[in-house]
């Protein structure tokens, strides 16, 4: 399994961002992205989730600071990523640095409005690494990205591991299951684990990664 993520890691854009209200309130810290400023790929998920404060390692981005740091998603894309060659080489962030709530514990979809209001964190995270390769993990990270070129995302699980060009952006995307939902949907992709990984860095080579 990998490291959870040093603490020095991160990229903190705007300390104390207070875009969203909504997600000020409920918030624990900003969940900044984090990895090698010169990341050959970076990963984007959608948001942080609430967190385990009784988890010490992994106690996940609204807790730690830090975006893809809980013990289910985030170590499971980080092994995914380590697995095919990228154990460090690889940019963690979110496309919403902060915790959504329902209202009942739990996270809720970002609203467009706050997906909007982050999205230039995120074209600043892309420029500062500037990496070959994005991989947004499930459907609202991969909508996020298609954003930046005024496109809407239809059927995405046939966009998985296929390479998008973002030209506004100069990278090319490659779209992933998000790891939370990874072992029910890959089956449906006609892959086991060992073929879904290979697949994956078929991908990265056409891509010039790997």
């Amino acid at each position: 399994m990998p490291e959870p993520p040093a603490a020095d890691d991160v990229l903190v854009l705007t300390p104390d961002c207070r875009r969203c209200p909504a997600l000020v309130a409920a918030r624990d810290r900003i969940a900044w992205g984090n990895g090698p400023r010169d990341a050959d790929v970076l990963v984007v998920g959608e948001a942080p989730a609430a967190g385990d404060p009784d988890d010490a390692e992994w106690p996940g981005g609204n807790r730690s600071g830090l975006a893809y740091t809980s013990r289910h998603s985030g170590r499971r894309v980080r092994s995914l990523l380590a697995s095919v060659g990228l154990d460090g080489r690889a940019f963690y962030t979110n496309a919403v640095k902060c915790f959504p709530p329902d209202g009942e514990g739990s996270n809720r979809e970002p609203t467009p409005t706050e997906r909007s209001n982050c999205r230039g964190h995120l074209r600043a995270e892309i420029e500062t690494v500037d990496p070959a390769v994005v991989l947004p993990t499930g459907k609202h990270a991969t909508a996020s990205l298609l954003a930046f070129e005024d496109r809407t995302l239809d059927g995405f699980l046939d966009h998985v591991l296929a390479p998008i060009e973002l030209p506004s952006l100069g990278v090319t995307a490659i779209p992933l299951l998000h790891p939370s939902y990874a072992d029910v949907w890959r089956s449906r992709l006609g892959h086991d684990r060992d073929s879904y990984r290979g697949a994956l860095s078929a991908a990265l080579r056409s891509c010039g990664v790997l």
